[in-house]
């Protein structure tokens, strides 16, 4: 049984953050999805971890393209991902559902703390997620660095 984790983004942008938790996963050994909203959003987050980050080079591709199932990180904008991944790291309010979280090994939910919308959203997939038994923690990093503040 899997669980999630939600990262409350305060200090450092997702384009800073995602390409750490990107490599973190790939050190474990999965597959990963990027579960956005929005197709112009997830080409800019494709241009972005293109440019290279601290962690160096993140191989990935873009949903629609002949390899997405050998893909190692899948930027998507649907609930189905072709590269089958053991993770799913939804950004920019892209939905997470319980069945899920218990399915795959990890689910990360990045969400930008300075924009009250995303804060309010978050809130509600955490009470929707534990509501249903999925385990969760909660990361912030308000004071530097990452910091576990709350597990359910």
């Amino acid at each position: 049984m899997g669980a999630v984790y939600f990262y409350h983004l305060t200090r450092q942008p997702l384009e800073y953050t995602l390409p750490v938790l990107l490599d973190k996963a790939r050190q474990a050994g999965w597959k990963i999805a990027v579960r956005g909203t929005d197709p112009a959003r997830m080409d800019w987050l494709d241009e972005k971890l293109w440019l290279g980050a601290e962690v160096g080079f993140l191989p990935h591709g873009r949903e629609g393209g002949p390899y997405d199932a050998a893909q190692p990180i899948l930027l998507t904008t649907g609930p189905e991902a072709a590269n089958h991944p053991a993770c799913v790291m939804a950004v920019d309010g892209a939905q997470v559902d319980p069945e899920e979280v218990t399915a795959l090994e990890r689910v990360c939910i990045l969400f930008d703390g300075n924009d009250d919308l995303a804060v309010q959203h978050a809130r509600g997939q955490w009470k929707a997620l534990t509501g249903a038994g999925c385990s969760a923690q909660y990361w912030s990093e308000e004071s530097g660095r990452w910091e576990k503040k709350a597990e359910a």
